[in-house]
């Protein structure tokens, strides 16, 4: 069965055409409205190997902070839609990213408990631009509203960074290699990886 989700959500804020299939080869097309993002969202598709196509468009004259909150959103209900009852996968992963002097792990449990913890960002992070548009708070809120959306426990941690684009973004691409794994069917499993059988 193909493991794949279309999602389309319209709001007064915000839409999102959302397009994914979990066993492809990173493939990605991706127009959020918001530059940055765009650049995490491709490297997430890239190096998670999800195929990932994303259209939206919102009220970025007032703040990015909707459209990316509502890409993630839908990013998430995705992933949890494409995985359908995780029969067959490895389940449990992590990576640890570097880029340049920012390094970044990333652990997963598609659990179907949807937790979220983020530490090691360094103070005022939150603060910077990032882009133009993108602040850095907008990082966590993302990793936030997958894991709650997609139904998976995740701990991101900052283990040392200076610029903001490569803390983002290696935070970004250990989510991605953390979900490749995760996601991925392992030919030693029979059934759902959990001892209640059912995730």
């Amino acid at each position: 069965m193909a493991r794949t989700a279309t999602i389309v959500r319209e709001t007064s804020e915000s839409k999102v055409e959302l397009s994914l299939n979990l066993d492809g080869t990173g493939k990605t097309d991706i127009d959020t409205s918001v530059p940055f993002y765009n650049h995490m969202m491709t490297a997430l598709g890239k190096h998670s190997l999800i195929d990932l196509k994303i259209k939206a468009t919102g009220d970025t004259d007032i703040d990015a902070h909707h459209t990316v909150e509502d890409i993630a959103i839908v990013f998430g209900e995705a992933l949890k839609q494409a995985l359908g009852d995780k029969r067959g996968i490895r389940r449990f992963a992590d990576a640890t990213v570097p880029l340049d002097e920012a390094l970044a792990k990333a652990v997963v449990d598609i659990s179907g408990r949807p937790y979220c913890v983020c530490t090691g960002e360094p103070e005022g992070f939150e603060y910077c631009m990032i882009g133009g548009r993108f602040t850095g708070s907008l990082v966590r809120h993302v990793m936030e509203s997958i894991a709650m959306h997609a139904g998976i426990c995740l701990h991101l941690h900052v283990i040392s960074g200076r610029d903001p684009h490569h803390i983002a973004e290696a935070e970004f691409k250990a989510l991605a290699r953390a979900l490749r794994f995760a996601i991925e069917p392992d030919p030693r499993v029979d059934g759902i990886p959990s001892t209640k059988g059912a995730l």
